[in-house]
């Protein structure tokens, strides 16, 4: 396996602190050759003079200069704005563009990257939810590998290798449940953006947490299964597992099932999609059967916990639905963290936007770019004119 050059757009997020690490771990094989972030310079700043990219892109222009300074007395040459992202992922020196960038921002430069010939190493899943159709095709047309960093499709992904896809029964998603699991509606109408940011088992950033909680991330891996592997979204079921260690299964119309199991880790789906279709030795801490004696099994409680219904609704519906749901989920996400409105808020916010917003069968990328728009705006509107804590009455 030769040296692969890594663009890394979200390097100092959660999944692109731990794909540095893997790439620290991996120098013979692995360099990262771009590093963004949107406001953490400090962080930037550390993580570039550590590895020693060609470029470093900090998307907030007020810390530009702070960056640019701090790293002048070296050859890492510093960049500003997401039109620099842009432009930066049709480098001819970059193999693969991991995109780790929060929400539907990591869209664009996607497109872009595959326009050049790059494959893709996807975290964001927003890119699939909102644009599914668009860069799948795109994909195809350029022949490049849409590779998933997710632990879920990372799963799908690797139980499917060397099998016929027309073959293929359901997949299963797995779920943790999150911190709420067998809770009702009277109890999360109280519960604190503090509370619902301690996952039981998965450490992430603060957006994918919460949709960890409110089940909305299983939603938006439901869409993104769909574009990803081709599957209807009457063939993809969502089961809750506890215990995090099946991160998904495979159905085949023989009636066998195969899973990806192991300890919930997000470095080893990132090294897997980073090195396919080579598969690298590594330290990380190893599964025991003994420590698991109980694997445990349930459905989705889809009436305390909306947002997976309301995903599944949107994908079936298809157009620009689905990119309406996420749009009104961010601004969702945001209003909770701030403490506008209350857990359960999040899921009328989005139903609402689903049916006030113009459905476009058809949608084109100036469609999707529109929908975003319009979305965040009645979103946040919508929000403004909630009373202070109403939720709890």
């Amino acid at each position: 396996m030769s040296l692969k050059n890594i663009a890394i757009l979200g390097s100092t997020g959660s999944i692109g602190t731990q794909a540095l690490e893997v790439i620290g771990e991996n120098p013979d094989l692995f360099h990262a050759y771009v590093i963004t972030a949107q406001n953490n310079a400090e962080l930037l700043i550390q993580q570039a003079l550590k590895h020693k990219p060609a470029y470093a892109i900090i998307c907030n222009e007020k810390y530009y200069m702070r960056v640019k300074d701090a790293l002048a007395s070296t050859d890492v040459k510093v960049l500003c704005g997401i039109g620099a992202i842009n432009e930066i992922v049709t480098d001819e020196h970059i193999d693969i563009v991991l995109t780790a960038m929060v929400g539907f921002a990591g869209l664009e430069p996607t497109i872009n990257a595959i326009k050049a010939g790059k494959d893709i190493a996807l975290a964001n899943k927003e890119t699939l939810v909102v644009g599914g159709e668009l860069i799948t095709g795109l994909a195809k047309q350029k022949g490049i590998n849409i590779l998933p960093v997710d632990s879920e499709h990372s799963a799908i992904f690797q139980c499917l290798e060397g099998e016929d896809k027309s073959h293929i029964e359901k997949l299963i998603i797995t779920a943790s449940g999150g911190p709420f699991r067998g809770k009702g509606v009277e109890f999360l109408a109280d519960v604190t953006p503090e509370a619902a940011l301690k996952h039981p088992n998965w450490v992430m950033g603060s957006k994918i947490t919460i949709d960890s909680a409110s089940l909305m991330n299983k939603g938006l891996e439901v869409i993104e299964a769909k574009w990803l592997f081709g599957i209807e979204p009457d063939k993809i079921e969502v089961v809750v597992h506890p215990q995090s260690v099946i991160h998904s299964m495979v159905q085949f119309h023989d009636g066998s099932i195969k899973a990806q199991m192991g300890l919930p880790d997000m470095k080893l789906p990132i090294q897997y999609a980073l090195a396919y279709p080579s598969r690298v030795k590594n330290n990380f801490r190893r599964f025991d059967f003994t420590k698991y004696p109980s694997l445990t099994f349930e459905k989705p409680d889809t009436k305390t916990f909306r947002n997976l219904a309301l995903a599944f609704e949107a994908i079936k519906q298809g157009g620009n639905m689905p990119c309406i749901v996420n749009a009104a989920n961010e601004i969702a996400v945001a209003g909770f963290l701030n403490g506008g409105i209350g857990f359960v808020t999040m899921s009328d916010v989005i139903e609402s936007c689903m049916r006030k917003i113009e459905f476009i069968e058809k949608p084109s990328l100036e469609d999707y770019l529109n929908t975003d728009r319009e979305t965040r705006i009645f979103a946040q509107h919508l929000i403004e004119k909630i009373p202070l804590r109403t939720f709890t009455n």
